[in-house]
């Protein structure tokens, strides 16, 4: 069971102009020779922040606008909601939404309000139905958005009911994953946001034949930004998991490729050090001695391992920059493509969430909220982004560039 690679291969990129991808074997080869030399990847520069971008709340509602209200940015994979009619509800930085399954297969969303007295319309996290039934005065719309039913209409009066369906916000689904742009008046086109590098190397990883076989959300007060730099960071490893992640992957060594809006990174595992002092063959496939990061402006994080990926997103509260939502999910080969029996493809899942939960909640969560309670300081000061922190780098430097 593993996760096939059929992009074609090619050297590292700077963001600047297109380049031919690294072929993943000499990015690993590369993460090899900085084990050797104690070096890593780096940025062209230190670079310095405040406190401020992640307190300040006027940077935090520029953030929800010019970021959120318009780009695209993953809300679910497709095998979510995998039938007509079957939706979930999020609340996203600028809108509460509903995201439903058409009849003809596509994905829509909708503001999760009802166009009558603004109750939310539907309260469950996620189900199916062949309406929406607002609770409070019964009005009712088809999935498609359109207002079906307003109950004792004979006494109502009359309106325009082509003008009071949901309002729809832009959605496409792509790479198995459903991108919003939340912002009804914007338009959305995912592979022109990807890029031709990284819509060509999500293509290849065949991700809408896998499913979501595990995934959870998290409320947590901690800054979005603060969430999303500690997971593509390779720096912290050995010092805030030495009994998890640091037995098993290497601190500070990172083989970059810099696509502009987004990146991606080889991370070496420990494994791998049986090359150190005898290199591979030229031909020896080195994929299963690395963890391969790619960071999806603005807020994904997704992890490919050799039989598996692992997505995480981070997205601002609505009105708090102290807080933000993460959601995890394990996106993984069908039980049939597997060639495992449900209970052992079930077992084996679960183990690996239980893993990824104990790190969350143990290491990863409670050092974020510490950095967020700093960040509250009056004299904080400045601070700083070095080198090493490649992708925390681009990061920064693209969020810059849509917010400014």
């Amino acid at each position: 069971m593993t996760i096939q690679d059929t992009v074609p291969t090619t050297g590292p990129t700077t963001g600047e102009e297109r380049r031919p991808h690294a072929p993943r074997n000499d990015r690993i080869r590369r993460a090899l020779d900085h084990i050797r030399n104690d070096s890593t990847d780096e940025f062209d520069g230190v670079n310095g922040f405040t406190a401020e971008e992640f307190t300040d709340p006027g940077i935090a509602r520029r953030e929800r606008d010019a970021v959120f209200g318009r780009v695209p940015s993953i809300v679910c994979h497709g095998s979510e909601i995998p039938k007509p009619n079957d939706f979930l509800t999020l609340q996203m930085p600028r809108n509460n939404i509903i995201v439903v399954r058409q009849k003809d297969g596509s994905v829509r969303s909708f503001v999760n309000l009802c166009r009558h007295r603004g109750a939310l319309l539907e309260e469950q996290e996620k189900g199916r139905c062949r309406l929406f039934s607002c609770g409070y005065h019964r009005w009712s719309y088809d999935t498609d958005g359109s207002l079906r039913a307003i109950t004792r209409d004979n006494t109502f009066g009359e309106i325009d009911r082509s003008k009071f369906g949901l309002i729809e916000l832009p959605t496409e689904e792509r790479h198995g994953f459903v991108w919003v742009v939340d912002d009804a008046d914007a338009e959305i086109d995912v592979a022109s946001w990807l890029g031709p590098d990284m819509d060509e190397i999500l293509a290849g990883y065949g991700m809408d034949s896998l499913v979501s076989a595990r995934a959870e959300g998290f409320d947590e007060p901690v800054n979005w930004k603060i969430m999303q730099d500690a997971f593509l960071d390779g720096y912290h490893i050995q010092y805030a998991h030495p009994n998890t992640a640091a037995k098993h992957i290497h601190t500070n060594v990172m083989a970059v490729e810099d696509f502009g809006r987004h990146a991606r990174f080889i991370a070496p595992r420990k494994t791998i050090d049986k090359f150190l002092e005898e290199p591979p063959a030229p031909d020896e496939d080195l994929s299963k001695y690395v963890t391969e990061t790619h960071f999806l402006l603005p807020n994904s994080t997704l992890l490919r391992q050799p039989d598996h990926f692992e997505l995480l997103t981070f997205r601002p509260h609505p009105t708090d920059p102290g807080r933000c939502r993460m959601e995890m999910r394990l996106v993984v080969p069908t039980v049939e493509d597997s060639g495992m029996d449900s209970e052992r493809w079930n077992r084996i899942w679960d183990k690996n969430w239980k893993i990824l939960l104990a790190v969350l909640h143990q290491e990863d969560f409670p050092l974020l909220r510490s950095s967020q309670a700093g960040m509250t300081s009056a004299n904080a000061g400045g601070m700083v982004l070095g080198r090493n922190e490649y992708v925390n780098q681009i990061f920064h430097r693209e969020l810059k560039k849509l917010t400014s």
